[in-house]
């Protein structure tokens, strides 16, 4: 007898968040020496490539610009990014990464892999396969098709 669609989407469900949450206590164990937090790790790992206002930055990390907001005034105090009116739009913020926040980014993508499993070696199978999971929920809903069961 097959198994019920809806008994895999219950079942990979449960392992992708009880994995998610694994890797999350992992990676926030090996930050906090650093005085990091994910959510900072995220945007600088966002920044990293170029300066970016913070809305373009906000929708790079999925996340609303005043939660982004909480996260730089921190980054900044630290001293880990800059944050400067964008001469063209002044309601915008242009925000740059300084060098000591290229190596706070540094010490914690080094902290993050020496938190990870090196007896695991599904990494490239895994990454390609989420990234396909999330592109699929990034693009639009297609309606469901009512005539299909």
């Amino acid at each position: 007898m097959p198994l019920d669609p809806q008994d895999h989407v219950r079942d990979g469900y449960l392992l992708l968040t009880t994995a998610a949450r694994l890797v999350q206590r992992r990676f926030d164990e090996a930050l906090a020496p650093l005085g990091l937090t994910r959510a900072a790790v995220i945007a600088l790992k966002a920044m990293s490539h170029h300066p970016m206002n913070q809305e373009q930055l906000a929708a790079v990390v999925h996340v609303q610009s005043q939660t982004l907001g909480r996260v730089l005034t921190r980054l900044e105090a630290d001293g880990l990014v800059t944050r400067t009116r964008d001469p063209l739009d002044r309601r915008q913020f242009q925000v740059e990464m300084t060098d000591a926040g290229e190596a706070a980014l540094c010490a914690a993508r080094e902290a993050e892999s020496a938190a990870l499993p090196s007896d695991f070696d599904g990494w490239e199978i895994l990454r390609e396969q989420l990234s396909r999971f999330v592109a699929s929920f990034s693009a639009p809903r297609q309606p469901r098709d009512s005539t299909r069961n």
